[in-house]
């Protein structure tokens, strides 16, 4: 049974690595696509850039590696339950992120910009949420959240990563409000985190 847990939480930690070098791959071709895109017609730096998402991300990792905050769970069903819906969730936020950034091309930035060539973007995972990239992140938190068992880092996404995410996206908001007409009653039809319908 000792055996058996520990090949469990080998492969548990193997799918959650696998998953962080899926997105940080991602993260490093769109920074090195950045060099080749158009002029900016407006921009805006914000606080929130992939700077500080990484400074949060090794804040929220050492939070579950030293386990403060964490949840103890005797029940195996049950905490066999919280991997498996913990890993789901990652797995999910991994393929919408990673596919999300294929859907948006050449217009990411690391800062809100507005490129000369810059189209709206409504398919893909766009179909689904306004903000895949910002949205995957913060679903990928929770579900560690709930493999790790750890109260701690909920609060922590729950009352710093979400809300700089939100502060961030509706920053974009405004500027792709003033440039694409037709951005309103996108927004009307899709959520901004999380789907209104499948």
């Amino acid at each position: 049974m000792f055996n058996a847990l520990r090949i469990f939480e080998f492969a548990v930690t193997g799918i959650i690595v696998a998953c962080f070098v899926a997105v940080v791959g991602a993260v490093v071709l769109d920074f090195a696509k950045f060099n080749l895109n158009d002029k900016a017609k407006k921009q805006k730096k914000s606080i929130v850039a992939t700077g500080t998402m990484a400074m949060f991300y090794v804040f929220f990792y050492l939070v579950i590696k030293l386990r403060a905050g964490e949840i103890m769970i005797n029940n195996l069903p049950l905490r066999m339950a919280f991997i498996f819906l913990g890993l789901a969730i990652i797995i999910l936020g991994t393929f919408v992120n990673v596919k999300g950034r294929i859907d948006l091309g050449k217009n990411w930035s690391n800062h809100i910009k507005i490129y000369e060539s810059h189209t709206l973007v409504a398919k893909g995972a766009y179909k689904f949420v306004r903000h895949p990239l910002y949205a995957s992140l913060i679903w990928i938190f929770y579900g560690a959240c709930l493999v790790y068992f750890n109260f701690y880092a909920f609060l922590l996404n729950t009352f710093v990563f979400l809300p700089f995410m939100y502060y961030r996206a509706k920053q974009e908001e405004r500027m792709l409000e003033q440039e694409f007409s037709e951005y309103k009653n996108y927004k009307i039809k899709t959520g901004m985190f999380f789907p209104r319908k499948l």
